[in-house]
C-alpha cells in the first residue's frame, strides 16, 4: 500500500517550500532595491509570513487532521519562531551587525545533521510507535520549556543590546561593556542558559526519548566549551571586574563553571 502524506505533513513541507521562497523573494528583493532600513526588512518579512498563513489557511481544512502528527507541526512553529525571532532580536539590539546569518539557520553541520536526526526518529517512531506521539501532556510541557528558554534568551539579546552577538569577539571595541544588570544579574550566560533548554524542549514536544538524551548532552558539550572560549575572552577584556563578576554570579548551567583563573 503506497504512502500517503499526511495533511500535517503536507502542511509543514508548503510551510517550509514556501518560507523558503519568502527569503528568497525577501532578499532578492533587498538587494534590487538597496533597502538599508532595518524596520523595512522586518516588515517585509512579517508581511511574507501573514501572506504565507493566509493562504495555508483558505487552501486547507483544519478538519483534516492526524493526532500523532500535531506535534510535529508545533514542533515546526517553535524552530520557525525561534530562527525568525534570532533575526528579529538581532535587528532590535545590535542592527549594524544584522545580515541573513543572524537567522542562524546556517549555524554549523552539527546543527543540521541534529535537526535531522531528530526528525528521522520522529517519524519512525510514529510508523511503528504512534501512540508515544499522541501525549498531549508530554508536548506541552516541551511547549512550556521551549517558550520559557527562548523567552530568556531573547531578553537576553535586548538587555546587552549593541553588546550581544551571535558570533565570539576576540577583539574589544570602545562600545564593549559589560553587562552585569538584569537577567545577568541572575546568571552570567542567560542567552546559552535559554538555547540549551530550548534545545532539549524540542524533543520533549516530539517525544524523542533517544534524541532528547543526545541533544541534552551534545548542548551541554557544545556550551561549556563555548562559555570557556567565551569567558577567556571576557577576562581579557575586564579583568578584575570579571573575576568579580564570575565570584558572585553563576553560569547559569549545570556543572559549568567556565574559565577560572588559578590563584
Amino acid at each position: 500500500m503506497a504512502a500517503v502524506l499526511c495533511y500535517e505533513g503536507r502542511l509543514s513541507l508548503y510551510c517550509f517550500l514556501g518560507g523558503m521562497a519568502s527569503l528568497l523573494v525577501f532578499y532578492g528583493a533587498e538587494l534590487f532595491l538597496h533597502e538599508e532600513s532595518i524596520w523595512t526588512k522586518v516588515a517585509l518579512s512579517v508581511g511574507f509570513y501573514i501572506s504565507l498563513n493566509i493562504i495555508i489557511r483558505i487552501r486547507y481544512d483544519p478538519r483534516d487532521y492526524q493526532e500523532q502528527y500535531k506535534s510535529f507541526g508545533i514542533y515546526a512553529i517553535l524552530m520557525a519562531l525561534f530562527h525568525y525571532t534570532e533575526y528579529l532580536g538581532i535587528a532590535i539590539c545590535n542592527p549594524k551587525t544584522l545580515s541573513p546569518d543572524s537567522f542562524i539557520l546556517n549555524h554549523s553541520i552539527h546543527y543540521g545533521l541534529a535537526a535531522a536526526a531528530s526528525w528521522i526518529e520522529y517519524f519512525v517512531e510514529t510508523h511503528y510507535f504512534p501512540e508515544i506521539k499522541t501525549y498531549k501532556l508530554v508536548w506541552i510541557m516541551g511547549v512550556l520549556l521551549c517558550v520559557a528558554g527562548e523567552s530568556l534568551r531573547k531578553v537576553a539579546m535586548i538587555t546587552a543590546s549593541k553588546n550581544f552577538s551571535h558570533i565570539v569577539q576576540f577583539e574589544r571595541h570602545n562600545e564593549h561593556e559589560l553587562v552585569t544588570h538584569g537577567v545577568y544579574g541572575w546568571m552570567r550566560h542567560p542567552s546559552y542558559v535559554g538555547w540549551f533548554y530550548w534545545s532539549i524542549g524540542t524533543q520533549i514536544t516530539l517525544a524523542n526519548p533517544i534524541c532528547f538524551v543526545i541533544y541534552a548532552i551534545a548542548s551541554w558539550k557544545f556550551f561549556h566549551d563555548r562559555i570557556l572560549m567565551e569567558e577567556i575572552t571576557l577576562l581579557n577584556f575586564f579583568g578584575e571586574e570579571y573575576i568579580e563578576y564570575q565570584e558572585r554570579v553563576p553560569s547559569g548551567l549545570p556543572y559549568i563553571r567556565g574559565f577560572r583563573v588559578e590563584p
